[in-house]
């Protein structure tokens, strides 16, 4: 068998298949032992030596983990990845903040334009060496961040009046970045800052200031719809959990308009009394949770599925409060609570049994 070509393949893609040899032969280990399956040493050996060579051309290509050990030691390097960067991003802030007054108009532009364009060679540079990924992450913050502080200074040093256009241009940079390293943490923020962008928009189409944008969430529920089914024709398989990332920032955007808006009903644009819209946005809550479950269930979501969970428990968890807290006693507010959790682990363990149930039929 051919293995598939590294350009078809993502990092995720060949970390699963080094798990999944190892799965292989620990399941033909015990098969052996077990005596239910006997291979002549050539073929044991031509396997081991196939998926050798596998192995290690995937350890070259992609840097995979060959074992747990190695697993849990890029966890933490993608920690410390993180960290990193997130540190050498506030460096990057401090600096400019400290001494950008020292400096003359032309020489900011100077350094600003510099630092933006030194940054984003710097993240392809690194992007080239890094096959892991980690140094490139902290590279393409770093350069993410000079890029906004780029576009914010450069307007306080020509006095233009700030505007959502630069949510616009941070969220394309980010996604570009994310694209072009693979990094699903840039791919979030690019798709938060393009949802922002669009409800500024819509909101100023409406007569707001771009800035009181919070105060018309509403704006936000369209574009959460479009993020969470952008991830079906925009995030490509080779992009390792990009997909999951749309769902996720759209979901959590959309669930959380809807909650807001169960406590808000005055920022709603329907035309009803504010009660009337709360018990509306709360019951749509509970719909759009429990479908998010059912969704996620059946297409193998499981981030979808969580943030559904998390969400109804809220929107359940918010009901009690406002329904018993100040009438019942709270030991028994808090054996109804924890009574509700029960029957939810209950009517989850029966959805995983019928799932496990329907895997096993189609298998």
């Amino acid at each position: 068998m051919t293995p598939p070509d590294a350009s078809d393949q993502s990092q995720f893609d060949a970390q699963q298949r080094v798990d999944a040899i190892k799965t292989f032969e620990r399941e033909l280990a015990a098969l052996e032992a077990d005596g239910v399956l006997q291979l002549s040493d050539a073929q044991r050996g031509a396997i081991a030596a196939h998926h050798a060579g596998l192995v290690a051309n995937l350890k070259r290509d992609f840097d995979v983990d060959r074992d747990d050990r190695g697993k849990q030691l890029s966890l933490g390097m993608r920690v410390a990845s993180l960290l990193g960067a997130l540190a050498f991003a506030a460096s990057v802030f401090m600096l400019f903040r400290q001494y950008w007054g020292h400096f003359g108009t032309s020489t900011q532009v100077l350094v600003l334009t510099a630092t933006a364009l030194l940054s984003f060679a710097g993240t392809a540079w690194v992007r080239a060496l890094d096959h892991g990924g980690y140094f490139t992450k902290l590279a393409a913050l770093v350069s993410w961040v000079c890029f906004v502080l780029n576009i914010a200074m450069m307007g306080q040093i020509f006095n233009i009046t700030p505007s959502d256009k630069a949510l616009l241009a941070w969220g394309a940079y980010a996604l570009l970045l994310a694209y072009a390293c693979d990094l699903k943490l840039l791919l979030a923020a690019g798709l938060l800052c393009l949802i922002a962008f669009t409800s500024a928009r819509v909101g100023e189409w409406s007569g707001m200031y771009w800035l009181d944008l919070g105060k018309r969430p509403e704006n936000l529920l369209p574009v959460a719809i479009l993020t969470f089914g952008a991830s079906l024709y925009l995030a490509p398989r080779r992009y390792s959990g990009f997909a999951a990332t749309y769902r996720l920032v759209g979901l959590l955007t959309l669930l959380g308009t809807v909650l807001g808006l169960s406590f808000w009903g005055a920022a709603s644009y329907l035309p009803w009394d504010d009660t009337t819209i709360e018990h509306c946005y709360q019951t749509l809550g509970f719909v759009l949770s429990a479908a998010a479950i059912g969704l996620g269930a059946r297409r193998f979501w499981r981030e979808t599925t969580n943030a559904g969970v998390a969400f109804f428990v809220i929107f359940l968890f918010t009901k009690f409060y406002d329904w018993w807290w100040e009438s019942m006693p709270k030991y028994l507010f808090f054996l109804v609570l924890g009574l509700t959790a029960l029957l939810a682990l209950t009517v989850m363990r029966r959805l995983r049994l019928g799932a496990a149930r329907q895997a096993g039929e189609g298998a």
